[in-house]
């Protein structure tokens, strides 16, 4: 309870536990939420003191014939800490907009995206012929996207859209080329009018909770291994190279609780990735992103649920999947609620 812990504490409590037969036990490590306040303990997450008190739990827990098992973060929602840095956190899609005129060389700096905890990376950069471009947007397209939350909305919608709506997919020009590190465009663009569309991807910012401060840090990417090694190695393993021989024998359980970290929009090889599981280049059609209708609405909702799919499969695969197997490789079990 925010570092309030004491050996006589954790004996007192798995001795009582002992007592009514229960069997196994959950550590979790909280402070405050939904309205509470837990002063702060004298004990810091993943100290030299925490850890030498978590080994003394498997002890007692070994002692008294009682399964253990630790919550893989503080908090119980979901997994991060302070030592995941802003590009190893979950990533958002942003973008930003400009009208330019053709018929001329353009050197324009570009309007950047938001930017959160101080990392932003482009994506791509778009031109979009002016009269194609008429500010219609797909029904219900931030959940389509995977952007807003919710289970409602996300449906294919095939209904009858407006004559001139989409955006003819070899009418858009993928400008990414001509833009320097410095956001600077460099265009020889043809006449007409062009909206430009710049698109990228930064931190969404959401940390583990209801964690101590001392434990807190930015939730990481559940879409790539890498970022979960990282908390493996850094959460995780310091906890395993304490416990010794204490793992797989009373301690044996990593535990994820309630999934409350938030929407995944983007991951770096988010482009690769899709390819690889659904056969064709995602990049004539990453403007649905922005809930434009690109071709007709049987093109763009096959895109945007091809997307979900996506994300869908790397989340099962690289998270849970992977936490599973990173589990198993130490003889011990995965539990998740």
């Amino acid at each position: 309870m925010n570092g309030n812990v004491t050996r006589e504490g954790i004996t007192a409590d798995l001795e009582s536990m002992a007592r009514v037969g229960i069997g196994g036990v959950l550590l979790f490590n909280v402070a405050g939420s939904h309205g509470t306040d837990i002063p702060a303990g004298p004990v810091d997450y993943l100290s030299d003191e925490w850890l030498d008190l978590v080994k003394y739990t498997a002890s007692e827990a070994d002692r008294l014939g009682i399964e253990m098992g630790l919550h893989n973060c503080a908090g119980w929602a979901t997994t991060g800490g302070p030592w995941i840095k802003p590009e190893d956190g979950m990533q958002q899609l942003v973008s930003a907009e400009m009208t330019l005129w053709g018929n001329r060389l353009v050197v324009q700096r570009l309007p950047h995206p938001e930017v959160f905890e101080g990392f932003y990376r482009d994506i791509a950069v778009y031109a979009i012929p002016g009269n194609m471009d008429t500010g219609y947007r797909v029904h219900q397209w931030e959940p389509k996207t995977g952007q807003r939350g919710g289970r409602a909305g996300r449906q294919p919608d095939l209904s009858p859209v407006p004559e001139g709506s989409a955006i003819a997919a070899d009418a858009i020009i993928d400008l990414s080329q001509y833009v320097n590190e410095e956001g600077v465009l460099e265009w020889d663009a043809p006449p007409g009018s062009w909206t430009i569309l710049r698109l990228g991807y930064t931190p969404k910012g959401n940390t583990n909770q209801p964690a101590a401060e001392s434990g807190r840090g930015l939730e990481i990417d559940k879409l790539r291994r890498e970022t979960l090694d990282l908390h493996w190695r850094e959460g995780i393993q310091t906890v395993l190279d304490h416990l010794g021989p204490l793992v797989g024998k009373s301690f044996h359980i990593i535990h994820l609780d309630s999934y409350e970290a938030g929407l995944h929009h983007w991951t770096p090889r988010m482009r690769q990735e899709f390819e690889k599981r659904r056969g064709y280049d995602p990049t004539p059609y990453l403007l649905a992103l922005t809930g434009r209708l690109i071709e007709d609405p049987a093109t763009t909702e096959r895109f945007l649920w091809d997307f979900r799919r996506t994300i869908s499969d790397l989340f099962s695969e690289n998270y849970y999947g992977y936490y599973a197997d990173l589990c198993h490789e130490k003889g011990m079990h995965f539990l998740n609620e």
